[in-house]
């Protein structure tokens, strides 16, 4: 009984530990978007801050997934949702290292208003939503919620195309702003990324509760 409990506190830990790291990493999107769109360099420190202990995070979830699959010889449904635990880190923290990418940008450039900065925003929020909604889904154990986050990936790259094509033009018409546009375009694929690796946690989710594991999800 006293090693069943342990064992329930564990999993108990794993899942306050993920919900955790999930709402860091959306907080990182956050900040590193309110950074280049602003100039704020203390959102950008905050940025990399919030990634720094995404990164702890990783670690101490993988730590306790480790001592679950080795002391506890989980068995059929807990060894999936334990073993996708162990590769959805990987991703969120991927999502943190990309915010800071964002973040760091904002040391060249600030966003300037206008239909793109717009887009931009509009896929911020998509990306967004879809990193706290992959998580949750695992904490709920939400096949449904884990199938629209990962259509909802289809949306964010149709996103990604419609700003780079708006950029392509913008620099087409006035190439004296050429760098600036790229900078643009290396936030949305930024983006673009962090979408893609919220699309491969809600997989790893459809894993814990099918079995099953889609190899072609994208991103890295």
């Amino acid at each position: 009984m006293a090693l069943r409990k342990v064992y329930e506190e564990q999993l108990n830990k794993l899942h306050d530990k993920l919900t955790q790291m999930g709402s860091l990493c959306t907080l990182a999107v956050e900040l590193a978007i309110e950074s280049v769109k602003t100039g704020d360099k203390n959102l950008a420190e905050r940025t990399r801050e919030t990634d720094e202990v995404i990164e702890q995070e990783e670690q101490e979830i993988e730590y306790l997934c480790q001592s679950l699959l080795l002391k506890q010889q989980p068995v059929a449904g807990d060894l999936r949702r334990i073993s996708a635990a162990q590769k959805m880190v990987s991703d969120l923290e991927r999502i943190g290292d990309q915010s800071a990418d964002i973040a760091e940008i904002s040391s060249y450039i600030i966003i300037r208003d206008g239909a793109v900065a717009e887009d931009i925003y509009a896929m911020a929020r998509e990306v967004t939503n879809m990193v706290s909604s992959s998580v949750d889904a695992f904490i709920r154990n939400d096949l449904a919620l884990a199938r629209d986050v990962i259509d909802w990936d289809d949306r964010a790259d149709a996103c990604f195309v419609d700003i780079k094509d708006d950029l392509i033009e913008a620099i087409s018409e006035d190439n004296s702003q050429g760098g600036y546009y790229v900078d643009v375009l290396m936030v949305a694929k930024y983006l673009e990324r962090i979408g893609d690796h919220a699309a491969n946690v809600a997989e790893w989710v459809k894993y814990s509760i099918l079995g099953t594991h889609d190899s072609e999800a994208a991103g890295t």
